[in-house]
């Protein structure tokens, strides 16, 4: 079985407290357990971690080394200006879907980059906690 890690960065365990108007008003543990039940009806073992931190998102992503054979990520606002998580990324080479719940793209311009997006496969933004379940469906096709 084809094992995947989701990535969740910072403020992310405060979905459903923050910005319900932009991430929606349903919490991490809710988004989480759809997550795990889409991973089973595909047949793909999936781990999830979340934290605020940049080191233990990079420290995760190495475990993919051995661990994982691919990787969701929502990286929160690291994804903007994170050359350590890009490298990161790039350094286990196992395909990787950039996720978002928001459309970064249609929020304020500091959000437009992402320099983690040239390591991933693809990105997927705008859909609420869909954007994991699409991502999901993504990183299967590369496994």
């Amino acid at each position: 079985m084809k094992k995947v890690l989701v990535l969740h960065g910072p403020n992310i365990n405060l979905t459903g407290i923050r910005e319900p108007g932009t991430y929606g008003n349903q919490t991490l543990q809710t988004i989480n357990d759809e997550i795990l039940k889409k991973a089973q009806q595909m047949e793909l073992a999936c781990d999830i971690f979340q934290t605020n931190h940049e080191g233990e998102l990079i420290d995760k992503i190495h475990t993919a080394l051995t661990d994982y054979d691919g990787i969701v990520i929502n990286a929160g606002a690291y994804t903007h200006y994170s050359y350590a998580i890009r490298d990161a990324i790039s350094s286990v080479k196992k395909p990787c879907v950039e996720v978002h719940m928001s459309n970064i793209h249609a929020r304020e311009p500091f959000r437009h980059e992402s320099v983690i997006a040239p390591v991933c496969i693809g990105q997927i933004c705008g859909f609420g906690k869909e954007s994991y379940l699409l991502g999901l469906e993504a990183i299967s096709k590369y496994l």
